[in-house]
C-alpha cells in the first residue's frame, strides 16, 4: 500500500500546474457587479487590442476567440499591419463586427462561445437593449474605458483586464506607472502656479480645407485639461465634433495641435505614425497653418504648433501624450521630459513590437 501511495504521489507531482479559473466578482466601469470565471480562457474582445495585450501578455491573445477587427485593421491599419507581420494566428481570430458600424453580430459572438465579452463604454452604450441578449444567453458582459481619459477610469480599466487576464501583479505596475507621469505632470504645475495657455486640437483627417473634429471631455480635450491646457473648445463641444472656424480664430489659441493617422486620405491630412518620416509630418502640419487667418494666431506666431498621433489616445499607453501636451504648453518645465522615446519605451517593455515613425512633431523640426 505505502509503495502505490508513492507511486501516485510521484504521478501527481509530474502533471504540469495549470492555473484553475475561479468565479470572481468583477466591477466594472458602468458600475455593474459582473461575474467571470478568471483568468478567461474564451474573450471577445470589442477595443483596446493593445491594451489588452500590454496588461496581459502576449499570450493572453491566445484566449481571445473574437475581435471586432475593423477597430483594429480598418482604424489603425498600419499597426495591424505590424503585429499580424509579427504574429499571422492575429488575421485568423473571427470577426464579431462593429458597432458604430451596425455590422456587431450578437450570433456571432454567442457561437463563439466566449467566458467574457469586454467591451468599451461607447459600444457599451451603442449596443443598448442588445447587451441584456447577450447576457441572458450566459455570457458575461464587462466594460472598461480609456476613451473618457481620465486618471481613474485608466487605472480601473487597467486593473479589470488585468483580472480577466489573470495578470494583476502586471496590471498594477503598468498602472502606477500611468499614474506616476500623470502625477508629475500635476506636481510640477501645483509648484509653478502659472497661468493655463489657451490651446486647441483637431483630428487633421479632412486635411487644412475642413476644420474636423475638436474634443471637449474625452480624448484629446481631457488630455489638453489634464497637461494643465486651456481647452477652448470645452464650452463649444461637449465630446467631439468641428468647432465653429470664427470661433477658433476669435479664441485666439497659444497652442494648436493636430492630430493624424498614417491612412489620411483627405488633401493634406495631416500624418503621423508608423512609416510616417518626420519632415512628411512636418510638411503636413505647416499646410495647416495656411488657413484663413492662422497667420494672426498667437499659437502660429510663436510656432508653438504640434502635430500629435491620434492612435495614442484613449490608451493605457498615451501618459506619454500627455507628458508630450504639457512639454507643448510649458516648455520650461518638462524640457526634461522626452515623450516620444517614453511612447516606445513603453513598447519595449510590455509589447511584442515597437512602432518606427513619428509621433509627436514640431512645426520648427
Amino acid at each position: 500500500m505505502k509503495i502505490k501511495q508513492l507511486l501516485m504521489t510521484v504521478l501527481m507531482s509530474a502533471i504540469p500546474f495549470v492555473t484553475q479559473a475561479k468565479v470572481t466578482t468583477i466591477e466594472d466601469i458602468a458600475g455593474r457587479k459582473v461575474a467571470v470565471d478568471v483568468p478567461a480562457k474564451r474573450v471577445v474582445l470589442g477595443f483596446y487590442a493593445e491594451d489588452y495585450m500590454a496588461i496581459g501578455g502576449e499570450k493572453a491573445f491566445e484566449h481571445v476567440v473574437g475581435i471586432s477587427r475593423d477597430t483594429w485593421k480598418v482604424w489603425r491599419p498600419a499597426s495591424w499591419k505590424l503585429y499580424t507581420a509579427h504574429n499571422p494566428a492575429l488575421a485568423n481570430i473571427p470577426d464579431v463586427g462593429e458597432v458604430e458600424a451596425q455590422t456587431f453580430s450578437i450570433e456571432k459572438v454567442l457561437s463563439l462561445r466566449p467566458d467574457v465579452l469586454l467591451l468599451a463604454d461607447w459600444q457599451y452604450k451603442g449596443l443598448g437593449t442588445d447587451v441584456q441578449r447577450i447576457e441572458d444567453a450566459g455570457v458575461p458582459v464587462v466594460v472598461v474605458d480609456y476613451n473618457a481619459q481620465t486618471l481613474q477610469k485608466h487605472l480601473d480599466s487597467t486593473a479589470i483586464i488585468g483580472k480577466i487576464t489573470g495578470q494583476q501583479k502586471r496590471a498594477e505596475k503598468i498602472a502606477g506607472e500611468y499614474s506616476q507621469a500623470i502625477h508629475l505632470i500635476r506636481q510640477r504645475l501645483a509648484e509653478k502656479h502659472l497661468s493655463k495657455p489657451k490651446a486647441y486640437v483637431e483630428f487633421g483627417n479632412k486635411g487644412p480645407k475642413e476644420y474636423s473634429f475638436t474634443y471637449g471631455k474625452n480624448m484629446w480635450g481631457a488630455m489638453l485639461t489634464m497637461a494643465g491646457g486651456d481647452n477652448i473648445a470645452a464650452p463649444y463641444v461637449e465630446w467631439w465634433g468641428p468647432m465653429n472656424p470664427e470661433q477658433v480664430l476669435a479664441s485666439a489659441p497659444e497652442v494648436i495641435v493636430i492630430a493624424g493617422t498614417e491612412s489620411g486620405k483627405a488633401g493634406g491630412a495631416m500624418l503621423m505614425g508608423q512609416g510616417i518620416d518626420r519632415q512628411t509630418a512636418v510638411n503636413r502640419l505647416k499646410g495647416f497653418i495656411k488657413r484663413p487667418g492662422w497667420s494672426a494666431l498667437p499659437a502660429v506666431k510663436q510656432k508653438r504648433v504640434y502635430g500629435i498621433y491620434q492612435g495614442a489616445s484613449r490608451s493605457i499607453l498615451d501618459a506619454s501624450m500627455t507628458q508630450y501636451l504639457a512639454k507643448a504648453l510649458y516648455p520650461a518645465v518638462f524640457s526634461d521630459l522626452d515623450p516620444e522615446q517614453a511612447y516606445f519605451n513603453f513598447y519595449r517593455q510590455y509589447l511584442p513590437v515597437v512602432p518606427e515613425g513619428t509621433f509627436a512633431v514640431r512645426m520648427t523640426e
